[in-house]
């Protein structure tokens, strides 16, 4: 797989919990960073205090090949409490990719949830491209090695995604002193 072609991943488990709760989990966008290996902080942009369609949100994070750099990022999918989906801009061009421009995004990035018997099926996906990121960056000093640094970046997205996804599972399934689910653990 080569950066052009989009490179995509999705993972997904069932949520024994009320999806409401679920679905406040997903959308607290600090939440990310209790789970992630190189997202360090997040906060919501233009006064907003929530998402909505349009919403904007930046991103702090930090990897030992990029250092660290900051994203924006744009709500472009809210259907709650089904859906909820962002596209991440380079804001600073530090990756080489011009003016910051949410049709073009470095990554898209989204939640669904579909009920089903018990609680819910919480999905997780991403697609990278078709803006440039640290990947772009790492790729473009090693081409020759483009689809095993793609292979070895996917594999980590999915170790990530899985644990936030596992993350996500314990914070809503672990009961409070009133016998419901806590959104905040």
């Amino acid at each position: 797989m080569r950066y052009a072609d989009s490179p995509a991943i999705e993972c997904q488990l069932h949520v024994a919990a009320d999806p409401a709760r679920v679905w406040d989990l997903v959308t607290d966008i600090e939440l990310a960073a209790r789970f992630s290996p190189e997202l360090r902080q997040t906060r919501w942009l233009d006064d907003c205090d929530g998402p909505t369609l349009g919403a904007r949100f930046e991103g702090h994070n930090d990897h030992p090949l990029l250092g660290q750099w900051r994203t924006v990022s744009h709500v472009v999918d809210f259907d709650a409490p089904r859906v909820f989906g962002w596209v991440v801009v380079d804001e600073d061009d530090q990756f080489g990719g011009g003016p910051a421009d949410p049709a073009r995004p470095g990554s898209r990035w989204q939640f669904q949830l579909v009920e089903e018997e018990g609680g819910c099926r919480l999905t997780h996906s991403a697609r990278i491209g078709p803006g440039r990121t640290g990947l772009s960056v790492i790729i473009d000093r090693a081409p020759e090695h483009e689809e095993a640094i793609i292979e070895r970046r996917m594999a980590a997205l999915r170790e990530a995604m899985t644990t936030t996804l596992q993350g996500i599972k314990t914070l809503a399934e672990t009961p409070t002193g009133d016998g419901r689910s806590t959104p905040t653990g």
